[in-house]
C-alpha cells in the first residue's frame, strides 16, 4: 500500500505531459540564420583567430626599414609598369581602331615589341619580349558592317 502511495504522489507532482515538433534554426547567418547575430559571429571569430603566414610576413617587414622600404618600392614600380603597359596599349588601339587606322605597324615598348597587321576578317597581333624571347601571338575578329 505504500508503494501505491508513493507512485500516486509521483504520478501528481509531475502533472501533464506535452510534446511538441523539434526544428533546427542555423545561428550562421550565412546558412539562413538571423542577419542579427553576423556581428556577433565575427567578433567571436576574431577574437579566437590565431596568427596566420600573412601575419608572419607582415610582422617580419615591420621589424627591418629596408625590408618594408623596397617592399613599397616593387609596389611602386608594379603599379608604374602597369600603368605604362596601359598606355602602350591605348596606343596599339589608337593605330588600330583610331581616327586614322591603320593596315600594320610596329609600336615598340622598352624591351616589348608589337605587331600588328589587318586582314579581312580579323587582326594579328604579335608581341615579341625581347628580354627571354618569347612571342605572344594573337588573333582578332574584326567586326565587319556593311
Amino acid at each position: 500500500m505504500k508503494r501505491l502511495f508513493v507512485l500516486v504522489g509521483i504520478l501528481a507532482a509531475t502533472g501533464p505531459v506535452g510534446a511538441a515538433e523539434l526544428t533546427y534554426t542555423p545561428v550562421n547567418p550565412s546558412f539562413g540564420g538571423n542577419a542579427l547575430n553576423s556581428s556577433h559571429l565575427i567578433s567571436t571569430a576574431n577574437a579566437q583567430r590565431t596568427a596566420t603566414a600573412s601575419d608572419a610576413n607582415s610582422n617580419a617587414s615591420n621589424n627591418t626599414t629596408s625590408s618594408s622600404s623596397s617592399t613599397s618600392a616593387d609596389l611602386f614600380v608594379r603599379q608604374l609598369e602597369g600603368r605604362l603597359l596601359s598606355a602602350l596599349a591605348s596606343q596599339v588601339t589608337e593605330a588600330i581602331f583610331g581616327d586614322n587606322p591603320q593596315d600594320s605597324g610596329t609600336v615598340t615598348f622598352g624591351d616589348t615589341e608589337i605587331t600588328f597587321n589587318r586582314g579581312t576578317d580579323s587582326i594579328s597581333l604579335v608581341i615579341t619580349d625581347f628580354t627571354d624571347g618569347t612571342v605572344t601571338e594573337i588573333e582578332v575578329p574584326q567586326l565587319v558592317s556593311n
